[in-house]
């Protein structure tokens, strides 16, 4: 048996200082925002047993409905068929693609190339780069003479999500929506002295915030896309641009600020994370780690949502007092909401919807009930927060009639919103912190959905409605929710219903004064993260109840801890830090890591969620020196992924790069979009 991958770093998360400072304002080294003494998953597990046997009947209702095996269980996988993942038999001749269909290409190995790696008999291109100039009057890319009117018609820095939208009538080009999570001044500007930012540094950080809609063309007999520069539907919406607020806290006194009296009009969008495409052709962004933008934060509130007392790290504060809250106490409870754009309307106003909460939204991505109306999961991003759903009251109208697509722009405006509450199926005592099984042979349990707010009503005792949606964590908090290990992207299957939540990491699991190993969070110190698989009650999105499992427990497959729903893990490829996730049409889930803790570069993944080969995870591409795997789309015969902060390592500068990608030696490392495609124009993986 070899030895373990071993472990990077000593960051926590696995991300370099750089990245960790930049993105999300340090906060592995803050204090746990969440100090409630809510219950962690399989805390509350005394006689939940005499539960077991009604949330498998529910699990095998869910699954039978989509022709699969049930939740509490499936037949054992095959152990022959799987491909080995490159570079794991070292000696042995190059094996044959195979495994699950939509999966069959052979394993890219774990490395640390400064490029991106894709599978044999596969081709790539950059698709769009930081800077590059996307509207009418754009110049061209000039790192040393960026201005911000510049970057405002240039495409943004460090994209995360994206989405790829059909553009009917227009043959071969496709809408490209991407996010722009946050920015590296370090790496963007020569000489940057991060005590002493310029007016003009900060004015650009503002233009490459925010989102970019861009139209791409497709080239024939290959899976290439070339940005459409200057199409009408492109577009730039940045810190500076104008968002309303919709739902029922807009106009509320908590979101009025000197320069905004009605409490429904914002300037800017920030830290935009991962998302999700809505059934009706709109984008949805999610607002992350908006906390590190305000300075001088004082109130119980701000403390919740972790921010900070004293400057911040851009010192935006000093050329805008809306970043000031000693000045503008309400201007950080105008961020922290998921923002729906349409694409389609280049002169529409995006909203900020505030019946979906506000919190770290990591993403956000709907399903439709049984009679149209659309449900949307949602995680929190921050060690021991939440996972929640809204559930609205209204019916999706289809078509494209102007009078549907106004209908379908209120959908998430009027409904009630939801926060999980978990509870595991085995005792206590069988979680000592190692990640070992249970003796039933899976971490599964049920759990509940409580009731948060709808519309004008609170259902929390002691809040208003208006304060469960700026506040959300506080309701929460008061309700009882299950602390979970840093949830970030969430998507149901569009073939099972069942939902995946990735679990990224939580190193303080386990550490004195915090909670300890349960079912569903097994492991202390967790490096590595997990999946954990959701099947609602008779598969009814809307519903209270749901049972769940553990899906996937990340790490070096050779490490007892790790879990891969029964599948061989000697023919997995080793995975760290599961963050963005998407389904492929042949019903696998694909996965994007971010920190992985396992001595190669973060990569996507495949793996098959159905079937005998339910658990089977490959590799399919590693992304360069410092960078994260972000935003993947998986299309029949293309894979596009956002790859995010290259080059981000600790001591790197523009005058010191750590990376040369994508452009080579001696020019600036630049974020960018990859699309890949199979040489010889066949479908993905099949």
């Amino acid at each position: 048996m070899r030895e373990l991958l071993p472990l990077i770093g000593s960051h926590p998360g696995g991300r370099s200082a750089l990245t960790c400072r930049y993105r999300c304002g340090d906060a592995c080294f803050q204090e746990t925002p969440n100090t409630s003494d809510n219950e962690y998953a399989g805390d509350i597990i005394a006689g939940a047993l005499s539960r077991r046997s009604m949330m498998r009947a529910a699990a095998v209702v869910t699954v039978a409905a989509a022709g699969t095996a049930a939740l509490g269980g499936g037949p054992a996988a095959p152990r022959a068929e799987a491909a080995a993942p490159a570079g794991r038999t070292a000696g042995r001749p190059k094996p044959t693609p195979s495994g699950a269909r939509g999966l069959r290409f052979v394993a890219v190995a774990p490395n640390q190339d400064d490029r991106v790696t894709i599978p044999e008999g596969y081709s790539q291109n950059v698709v769009i780069r930081w800077g590059e100039p996307i509207l009418r009057g754009a110049p061209a890319f000039d790192p040393d003479k960026q201005t911000a009117k510049a970057q405002a018609k240039q495409f943004g820095y460090n994209n995360d999500f994206l989405s790829l939208l059909p553009l009917q009538g227009e043959r071969g080009r496709q809408v490209l929506v991407a996010n722009h999570e946050y920015t590296d001044e370090i790496l963007m500007f020569r000489g940057y002295d991060p005590a002493s930012p310029t007016r003009e540094q900060v004015e650009v950080a503002w233009a490459a915030h925010g989102l970019s809609v861009v139209v791409v063309q497709e080239e024939n007999r290959t899976g290439k896309l070339t940005p459409v520069n200057r199409h009408p539907l492109n577009r730039r919406l940045t810190a500076t641009s104008e968002f309303r607020m919709t739902g029922p806290a807009a106009g509320s006194p908590l979101l009025r600020t000197s320069t905004d009296r009605t409490g429904s009009r914002v300037l800017g969008t920030l830290n935009n994370c991962a998302g999700g495409t809505t059934p009706w052709g709109t984008t949805l962004h999610g607002e992350e780690n908006f906390n590190q933008y305000f300075a001088n934060g004082s109130s119980d509130t701000d403390k919740r949502y972790g921010i900070g007392t004293a400057a911040t790290e851009r010192k935006w504060e000093r050329f805008d007092k809306r970043f000031d809250l000693a000045q503008e106490p309400n201007e950080a409870h105008r961020f922290g909401w998921v923002v729906e754009l349409d694409p389609y309307e280049p002169d529409s106003t995006p909203r900020k919807r505030t019946a979906l909460g506000r919190f770290k939204h990591e993403a956000a991505q709907p399903r439709l009930t049984s009679d149209g109306r659309p449900v949307v999961y949602m995680g929190d991003d921050e060690r021991f927060d939440y996972f929640y759903k809204f559930v609205s009251s209204k019916r999706m109208k289809k078509g494209n009639s102007r009078a549907a697509r106004e209908h379908n722009l209120t959908l998430l405006d009027e409904g009630t919103l939801y926060v999980a509450k978990l509870t595991g199926d085995s005792p206590a005592a069988e979680f000592d912190g190692t990640g070992k099984l249970p003796s039933d042979g899976e971490f599964d349990g049920s759990g509940v959905w409580i009731p948060l707010a709808t519309g004008d009503t609170s259902h929390v005792p002691g809040m208003t409605a208006d304060e469960v949606y700026v506040f959300t964590r506080l309701a929460g908090d008061k309700v009882g929710a299950t602390k979970m290990d840093r949830p970030e992207d969430v998507e149901p299957s569009p073939r099972t219903g069942r939902v995946y939540i990735a679990l990224t990491n939580n190193t303080d699991r386990g550490k004195a004064g915090k909670a300890g190993a349960d079912e569903a969070n097994p492991r202390n110190a967790n490096k590595h993260g997990q999946i954990l698989e959701l099947a609602e009650h008779w598969d009814d999105p809307a519903g209270d109840g749901f049972a769940w499992r553990l899906f996937l427990v990340a790490g070096d497959p050779e490490d007892p801890s790790t879990y891969f729903s029964g599948f061989p893990k000697e023919k997995v490829s080793p995975i760290s830090c599961p963050d963005n996730v998407a389904f492929d049409d042949h019903g696998n889930l694909w996965i994007s890591t971010d920190g992985n803790q396992l001595g190669s570069h973060d990569g996507l993944f495949g793996v098959a969620t159905q079937g005998e080969r339910r658990g089977e995870l490959k590799q399919f591409l590693t992304v360069p020196t410092g960078a994260e795997t972000c935003g993947p789309v998986i299309q029949d015969r293309r894979v596009l992924v956002a790859v995010q902060h290259p080059g981000e390592v600790d001591g790197a500068s523009v005058e010191k790069p750590a990376s040369v990608w994508p452009d080579g030696p001696g020019r600036i490392v630049r974020p960018s979009v990859v699309a890949v495609w199979r040489k010889d124009g066949g479908d993905i993986g099949v």
